[in-house]
This record gives C-alpha cells, sequence and structure tokens, in this order.
C-alpha cells in the first residue's frame, strides 16, 4: 500500500547538482550512496582494504584512477570510512585545494603530505619534534618568508608547511625558486619525513591502538597535460618519471592519477614503479557486451536518481513514488540508458530537465534535452571519427593509437567490464546522432 509522501524540491535540486560531489549529511555519504558493485563487476574499495590490512604495518604504494564523473571520490571517502572502523588512521589530501595542478613538481607533492599527515597528528595531540626535517625546511622557509612561523614558540610543522605551500602556489617565481633548493635534497627530504614524521606517528598510532596509518593523495588525476621541456607531460613525469620516489614513503599510500597513463607505452615502468597495477573505476553497464540490457545496472542507476529524491525511504519503496519525478517509469528508464552508466552524465541530464520546468518531468522534455546534448557532442567529433566510432560498437574494442584515445578521453566511448575484463562501448547519445547512423 503507497504511503502519502511530500518530495523537498529544494533538497532534490540540490542533490542532483552534477557539479558538486553530494554525499549528504557525513563524510561517509550514507545518505545518497548507492553501491554500484553489482554492476561495475568488482568492489575496488575491498581490494584495497585488503592490501592494506594483509599488510598492516608494512608500507603499502597504491593506485586508483577512473573515467571522469565517475563517482571516484565517493568511492575513496568510502574507503576512508571502512578503513577507519576498521582502526586505522586516515589522512585524506585533497590535491587540488593544495597544489597548483597546472604546475606540480615530486617537492610540492612531498611538502603537501608531510603537512597535511602532521597537521592530522597535531588534532590527536601527538606532537612530534621532526627537528631535521625542520633544518632541511627552513632554507624554504626563508624563500618564502615564512620563516617566524616556522621557528616561532611552539613549533607546528603542519602550520610552517602550509604557509611554505600557500604562498607557492599562487607564486610561479616562488615556486621555481623552491624547487631549484628541494630538488637535490629530494632523497634527504623523504629520509627525514620517514624517519622523523612517518615512522614515529605509525609507532605512536599502534600504542594507542591503531592498525597503521594511510594517506589517500585525492586529484592527482587533474594534473595539467601540458608538456615540459623533456617533451613529457607532467602526469608522465610525475608517476613514470619519479615514480619510484613517490612510492618510497613509510607508510600506505593511495594516489589517484590519469586515466591515460594506464594504457601508456609506459604502463610497465608504471607497474614496476609502484609494484602493482593501477585499479580502475569503470562505468555501470546499462547493456552487456552482447548488446542485451544489463538490468542490474539499470536498477542501481534508477536508485541514484531515486535516493537523491527520497533518501530516507527504503530502495523497494522508492520505486513506487517515481512518478513524483517522472511521467512514467519509462521516462526514468530512457534516463538512465541513454546516460550509458556515466554516473555525472546521468545526473547532468536530469539537471537540465529540472531546469526546464516542474516536476514530474515529462518524457519530451527529456527527449528534447537528449537532442540538445547530441547535438553538442556531435559538433566535437571529426568527421573522420564516426567510422572509429562504428568499430567500437561493432567490435567493443579500441586500439592504442592516439586517435582512439582522444575519442576515450571525449566521453565519446565507454569503459566497462565483465567477467572477461574490460570492453568498450560508445556514448548511447551518440548512437542515436544520424551521423553515427549512417
Amino acid at each position: 500500500m503507497r504511503f502519502f509522501l511530500t518530495l523537498d524540491i529544494q533538497k532534490f535540486y540540490k542533490a542532483v547538482n552534477p557539479s558538486k560531489t553530494v554525499t549528504g549529511e557525513n563524510e561517509s555519504g550514507d545518505l545518497y550512496y548507492i553501491d554500484l558493485t553489482p554492476a561495475r563487476g568488482r568492489r575496488l574499495i575491498d581490494e584495497f582494504k585488503q592490501t592494506i590490512t594483509q599488510a598492516r604495518f608494512q608500507p603499502t604504494c597504491q593506485l586508483f584512477t577512473a573515467h571522469i564523473g565517475c563517482w571516484k571520490e565517493i568511492e575513496l571517502r568510502r574507503l576512508q570510512v571502512e578503513l577507519d572502523v576498521q582502526g586505522f588512521h586516515i589522512v585524506y589530501c585533497n590535491a587540488s585545494q593544495d597544489l597548483e595542478l597546472v604546475d606540480v613538481d615530486i617537492s610540492d607533492i612531498l611538502l603537501v603530505i608531510a603537512g597535511q599527515v602532521s597537521e592530522s597528528l597535531e588534532k590527536l595531540q601527538i606532537n612530534l619534534q621532526p627537528q631535521r626535517l625542520k633544518a632541511l625546511l627552513k632554507p624554504a622557509a626563508e624563500l618564502s618568508q615564512t620563516l617566524f612561523e616556522l621557528e616561532e614558540a611552539g613549533f607546528s610543522l603542519s602550520a610552517g608547511i602550509r604557509k611554505i605551500t600557500t604562498k607557492a602556489k599562487d607564486n610561479l617565481q616562488l615556486r621555481s625558486e623552491l624547487r631549484s633548493y628541494l630538488e637535490p635534497q629530494i632523497n634527504n627530504l623523504l629520509q627525514a619525513i620517514n624517519q622523523e614524521l612517518l615512522e614515529p606517528a605509525t609507532q605512536e598510532l599502534k600504542q594507542r591502538g591503531k592498525k597503521g596509518l594511510v594517506v589517500i593523495v585525492d586529484n592527482l588525476e587533474r594534473v595539467d597535460l601540458r608538456r615540459l621541456p623533456s617533451g613529457r607531460t607532467q602526469p608522465e613525469y610525475l608517476f613514470i618519471d619519479r615514480g619510484k620516489q613517490l612510492s618510497q614513503f613509510h607508510c600506505h599510500v593511495i594516489y589517484t592519477l590519469l586515466l591515460a597513463l594506464v594504457y601508456s607505452p609506459d604502463s610497465d615502468k608504471l607497474i614496476d614503479n609502484f609494484g602493482r597495477e593501477p585499479k580502475v573505476l569503470p562505468m555501470v553497464p546499462v547493456r552487456r557486451r552482447d548488446g542485451g540490457n544489463c538490468e542490474e545496472g539499470m536498477a542501481l542507476l534508477q536508485q541514484v536518481v531515486l535516493v537523491r529524491a527520497f533518501p530516507d525511504v527504503d530502495p523497494q519503496q522508492r520505486l513506487n513514488f517515481i512518478t513524483e519525478v517522472f511521467d512514467t517509469p519509462e521516462t526514468l528508464n530512457r534516463l538512465c540508458f541513454i546516460s550509458g552508466g556515466h554516473v555525472r552524465n546521468l545526473l547532468a541530464l536530469l539537471y537540465r530537465c529540472i531546469l526546464k520546468g516542474d516536476l514530474p518531468i515529462p518524457h519530451q522534455r527529456l527527449e528534447s534535452i537528449i537532442q540538445e546534448r547530441c547535438k553538442e557532442l556531435i559538433r566535437a567529433v571529426e568527421s573522420n571519427e564516426w567510422e572509429l566510432l562504428r568499430q567500437v560498437a561493432r567490435d567493443k574494442t579500441i586500439k592504442d593509437n592516439t586517435e582512439y584515445q582522444i575519442l576515450r578521453c571525449s566521453q565519446f566511448i565507454f569503459e566497462y567490464q565483465d567477467e572477461r575484463g574490460r570492453w568498450f562501448d560508445v556514448n548511447p547519445i551518440l548512437v542515436e546522432a544520424e551521423q553515427f547512423k549512417t
């Protein structure tokens, strides 16, 4: 029997905004979290946890990547919560807040990690005295005119480092000067961070009943793709040329990285640097490799939409309220299918529909939005790329050449996984274009 329920329109608008990562009323994301693992084929956060829990106090370094808009950050936040429950101390570093992603070097990342770990420990009243690290950073503090903060009474390493990194983020010349000093000191800096910060912290945490220290460095996949004088892109330089140094922290570390690096010609070196393959978060399939419908994926995408309207309602009961948001269940199905299982695209299409008029959303309004988006994508497709797209639709694979990588990075092609491994398909919106059909 259906009971009366009022939809909070303002909360719903906010919850479907694709430009914001909405996790609900707490960091765990319980309010809006939908576990998409059953359709994706593997629960990657369990694999991260397994690696860390089996190693315990032995350091590990893992890599995580995803297509933009696949809820990578939400999965990492979920991992953070689950590791915390298991007794680990987690430090979450948001690279896009602390670094100038157009211009990043190894020393920048080392400082951010040291600063964030130190700040987190200070909140637990674990006050270490890293004198060697302080001495190494003194010239950097002088360059950035923050020496007073570094030497003031009751020295706080985190406050000193934050002053340095904040000034460097907004000053290209200062970043250059700091690197000129820090680059020859990288190995010494790593050693000091390990010996005076991470190792003592792990021991103190162990005495307090914790199982270890985990650092999650998110948003490094957003590092700018500009080419350096060496000819390498910034992500290649950081993870392939200098990856060995990023993997040398004496604690558990998880980095996010650009998806394209996983399929680059240097992927073997990437694996060698970090000791294991990066984990890739795939799309949610709306159909299977053979072209049949993926009912499980479609059902989960329906919940992604409906939980934003009725977060406090049982998942099965939410299905009774579809017509509060859409004119018919078929309109919701159409929205989920045309998204291709790309969660951000799903919400973006829904958001456009909401901005165009009142609820419930009529089928014709959704079709109009789909046509608008199709025209936008068509304008970005080169004439010679339509045949490549048809080949992907037919073969469900892509070649490792530049043309196919461009199509994938442009969201013309989506990546999925099943028991046979990864496979590819064309964005369903483009499949409906006349240029694709002909």
